[in-house]
């Protein structure tokens, strides 16, 4: 039976399908949810704006992006969208399909959470940038229509997801805290761990081994 949420019908493909399975069987209830809701989000907003994303990889690309916060897929040290787009890549060459499309999730999975660059890119990545910053920030939501929104909270409930994320970011990246340099996950461990700081640019800088 076809899914369609808030007008927004899920593509019935055997990827969809399985990484729907997958996914929620790896990570939380709060973040298959919100991976979810981006999704939807992301549609609405690739709608509004006249984006026309592929939907099988607008939807693989949200289900996978907060994976790595979960399932670290390297043994490498990296930042946790990257363990996340990687998981995606390989998620989507074993199952046949092209290295195009590969690299384009993942492209929106490492670049989800960095601003200013998602939407200079192709729409899969646009879309994807923003159904996270409206579902995290509310950035966007005043542009979505109210009745829409409320159709996909009733499936994908939104509860007490500020909270819940904030710390899913402070679980998935306190035991990695140097892959935040420079990302929006060094502000949650500044917040949450007391005393917790970077070495910042400047001493960054000043401490290399040139002699000025």
């Amino acid at each position: 039976m076809t899914e369609i949420i808030a007008g927004v019908e899920v593509p019935e493909t055997a990827a969809v399908a399985e990484a729907t399975r997958h996914i929620r069987g790896m990570t939380s209830p709060l973040i298959f949810h919100h991976s979810r809701r981006v999704f939807f989000f992301a549609a609405l907003h690739a709608r509004e704006v006249g984006l026309r994303p592929d939907p099988e990889l607008l939807y693989l690309s949200a289900i996978f992006h907060d994976l790595g916060l979960l399932t670290p897929f390297s043994d490498v040290e990296q930042r946790f969208e990257l363990d996340g787009a990687d998981h995606a890549r390989k998620f989507l060459l074993n199952r046949g399909f092209p290295t195009t499309a590969a690299d384009v999730v993942w492209e929106a999975v490492a670049l989800h959470s960095t601003p200013g660059i998602p939407d200079r890119m192709g729409p899969e990545i646009a879309a994807t940038h923003r159904g996270v910053l409206t579902d995290v920030q509310g950035v966007g939501l005043d542009k979505l229509d109210r009745g829409l929104v409320d159709e996909i909270t009733a499936v994908h409930p939104h509860g007490d997801f500020k909270n819940g994320f904030l710390q899913a970011l402070l679980e998935g990246t306190r035991d990695r805290p140097d892959t935040t340099y420079g990302t929006i996950s060094a502000d949650v461990l500044v917040h949450f761990i007391p005393g917790f700081r970077h070495v910042g640019m400047v001493e960054r800088v000043m401490g290399s081994p040139w002699p000025s």
